[in-house]
């Protein structure tokens, strides 16, 4: 089993050019797989409350919903590097808050680092944060939980105007204190630029290849969330249609009696003339109230 990586590992892998591989995990089995997959990093995302939860977007997620996820992916992958992501609310109302909260994660879910969306506008939170001990990522770009402001799920960066504002949250976030920083769903012309510009790391999600590494949802990576598919996914499976053909054969295999066969059921010890007897007994009314009492 490989060594769990620190921040130090990640400057490291900038400095050599070595690409970082992060993905999301929401329960134990799907982190233990990543974890067997020598995965670099795991974000426990608020993409939670879409893949898993249903919701339509992520805004109502709590913190209990993301700490108690967080517990069951540290234990699925107890030598991976994991962020925790901070739920919409636990962290805007003030830099008191912030520093709360994100201390659950490490206190109550073992956590590495904490992620938060937002630039300028959350630096104080970031640093904050930061000084209290704990490692911080960025996430500019399309940043779900503000999505509403930004018309929906849509693509950021890619006029000159709105790119220079992500260029100063990126530096407002490094400067706060951020040892990360996440790009969404912006121009891999200006991913690259941000991302030779800051000394910190920078991931991209839809935010294309030259950068310092890339995340991606697993629900989308695997075909198993169906409501909609981001352009920037690859799905390397469709576990989906594996899913659904499974759950097909297995009714067709109840209603025919095919299910379960000989093999999959567990025999009587004593001899059949004894559990005959046992069943005469109930069939007679030997066991009467009384005696059951």
């Amino acid at each position: 089993m490989a060594k769990k990586k620190s921040v130090l590992d990640f400057m490291e892998m900038k400095a050599k050019g070595e690409k970082v591989t992060w993905i999301t995990a929401y329960d134990y089995p799907m982190a233990s797989f990543a974890e067997t997959a020598e995965l670099d990093m795991i974000l426990v995302g608020d993409s939670l409350g879409m893949v898993v939860m249903g919701y339509q977007g992520t805004v109502p997620v709590t913190m209990e919903d993301c700490i108690s996820h967080c517990q069951s992916v540290r234990r699925g992958a107890p030598n991976t590097f994991i962020f925790g992501d901070m739920p919409f609310g636990s962290y805007q109302i003030s830099d008191e808050d912030a520093v709360r909260n994100a201390c659950r994660f490490l206190k109550e879910a073992d956590m590495d680092a904490v992620k938060l969306e937002g630039g300028r506008r959350v630096a104080s939170k970031i640093k904050a944060i930061s000084d209290a001990g704990i490692l911080v990522s960025g996430h500019i770009g399309l940043t779900p939980q503000s999505s509403g402001q930004q018309g929906g799920f849509k693509a950021q960066g890619r006029d000159v105007a709105s790119a220079r504002d992500l260029i100063f949250d990126a530096i407002a976030i490094q400067d706060a204190g951020a040892r990360f920083l996440l790009l969404e769903a912006v121009p891999p012309e200006l991913t690259e630029f941000i991302a030779n510009f800051l000394d910190i790391p920078v991931y991209s999600i839809g935010a294309g290849a030259p950068c310092d590494g890339q995340l991606i949802i697993c629900g989308d990576m695997l075909g198993l969330f169906q409501a909609f598919t981001p352009k920037f996914v690859k799905k390397y499976a469709n576990v989906a249609e594996v899913i659904t053909n499974a759950f097909k054969e297995y009714v067709a295999d109840v209603k025919t009696v095919n299910f379960p066969e000989d093999k999959h059921v567990y025999h009587i010890k004593d001899s059949f003339d004894d559990f005959q007897a046992l069943f005469a007994e109930f069939d007679s009314g030997y066991l009467t109230e009384e005696k059951l009492g």
